[in-house]
């Protein structure tokens, strides 16, 4: 397809005139990429998309787009059609990358997958929960407490990115000395997603090299916690228990860049994209103040179901298989793209609204359900609900002073800065 993108006048965009492949297409505004998705929805089958001709080393082979929510539902349900493997990003992990690092665990299917996520999940255990949620809240008290002093004038480095990447640090006992260097590698493994304006998706070199190094340090940590276990969840990871089951260092490597760089980004944005919509929205923000422990659950699920922080996951076919109006084959890529599934009318009324008493809200902003939905998904509750209750309940209170500035990326919805304030009050 060719995207006249620079359209004028009363100029209608179609359909046909939307290239998912095009760089410059995730360029646009976040306005008009909503737009085109409702194009999508409404044609009979998903739509193949190629990449031009230069741009296949990033863009990767030729996919379908699964843009409607019954379909990305569907496919996130059904792993033995649609699998995780080789890889879920754009472009996919490359071999010796793997053998490098480790294979993450949203690259991999069936019974690899399963035990991995076993072992993760069952560290999880109930007093460790409790103890989070009481780290979270303390943190996000003492975060506003900071801010209210100190008066910085960017969101995303004083509070945003702040909060999740302290309590993943806490949570898998990282030294405080090695959290400085942790939140830089972060920055520079994300940034490189974005769209780079000679027209690649992005650069993963720089980006390989930051996880490397953030891998070196978990190394070295794992070993200590071997030597000597403490009662963090890198000790519990790395020391079998009962049934022998322990994550060995290059797993542990994988696992904590996923938890990182997927928790942390994902959760900073939704946070950034929740203060946004509180603040020009003013009287869902009303309504949340005035009853919080009764709106907050719903004002989360909103947030995150307008914001949609990860834009779109691939998979595999490896099982021949009918799916909303085509019958896929294996081999063949699809593009589950949760930002449009998250604005689809046939599910939710008034999509574009922002409604925090929307229910039900069956959205997919933590995947699809099956076996790959977000193990971090209460985490990020956790973590929105507590700095809310702060940012919402507090005097002085924080005001958005403009718009977020996005970074152009097929990937993610990411917030790169987002301007603030303090007023005397709300109204």
């Amino acid at each position: 397809m060719t995207v006249p993108y620079q359209l004028s006048g009363d100029r209608v965009l179609r359909a046909a005139d939307v290239d998912l492949a095009d760089p410059a297409f995730w360029r646009l505004p976040r306005p008009e990429r909503l737009r085109a998705f409702a194009l999508l929805r409404e044609l009979d089958a998903p739509v193949l998309f190629t990449p031009r001709p230069g741009t296949a080393r990033t863009a990767g082979k030729p996919f379908h787009a699964l843009v409607r929510h019954a379909d990305v539902r569907t496919a996130s349900r059904t792993p033995q059609v649609f699998a995780s493997a080789p890889g879920v990003t754009t472009p996919e992990p490359a071999g010796w990358a793997k053998a490098l690092f480790g294979n993450s665990m949203v690259n991999m299917d069936g019974p690899e997958h399963a035990a991995l996520r076993r072992i993760i999940s069952r560290r999880f255990t109930p007093r460790l929960l409790a103890d989070v949620e009481e780290n979270v809240g303390r943190l996000a008290g003492r975060l506003v407490d900071e801010l209210i002093a100190e008066r910085p004038r960017d969101f995303m480095p004083s509070a945003a990115s702040r909060l999740p990447l302290e309590v993943i640090c806490d949570l898998m006992g990282i030294p405080k000395a090695y959290r400085a260097r942790i939140a830089e590698q972060i920055d520079h493994a994300s940034e490189h997603v974005g769209v780079e304006r000679r027209g690649r998706l992005r650069i993963p070199g720089r980006g390989l090299a930051s996880l490397a190094r953030m891998q070196f340090v978990m190394g070295r940590l794992a070993r200590e916690r071997r030597r000597h276990p403490e009662d963090d969840l890198v000790s519990a990871l790395v020391s079998a228990d009962i049934d022998g089951e322990a994550l060995s260092g290059q797993q542990l490597g994988a696992f904590f860049s996923l938890l990182l760089v997927a928790g942390v980004e994902t959760t900073r944005n939704a946070i950034a994209h929740g203060l946004f919509l509180l603040d020009r929205h003013p009287e869902q923000r009303e309504l949340l103040r005035s009853d919080f422990d009764r709106y907050i659950g719903g004002a989360v699920d909103e947030i995150v179901r307008h914001s949609t922080p990860i834009i779109q996951f691939r998979r595999t076919v490896i099982a021949e298989c009918a799916l909303g109006g085509r019958t896929f084959l294996p081999g063949e890529k699809v593009a589950l793209i949760y930002a449009s599934a998250n604005r689809d009318e046939a599910v939710f009324t008034h999509p574009d609204r922002f409604d925090i008493t929307r229910s039900p809200n069956p959205h997919l902003g933590y995947g699809g359900g099956g076996p790959h939905h977000c193990l971090g998904a209460h985490l990020a509750r956790l973590e929105m609900t507590a700095l809310f209750r702060e940012l919402i309940g507090r005097r002085p209170v924080m005001r958005n002073l403009g718009d977020p500035e996005l970074v152009d990326s097929n990937f993610d919805n990411r917030v790169g800065s987002l301007p603030f304030t303090f007023g005397p009050t709300f109204t």
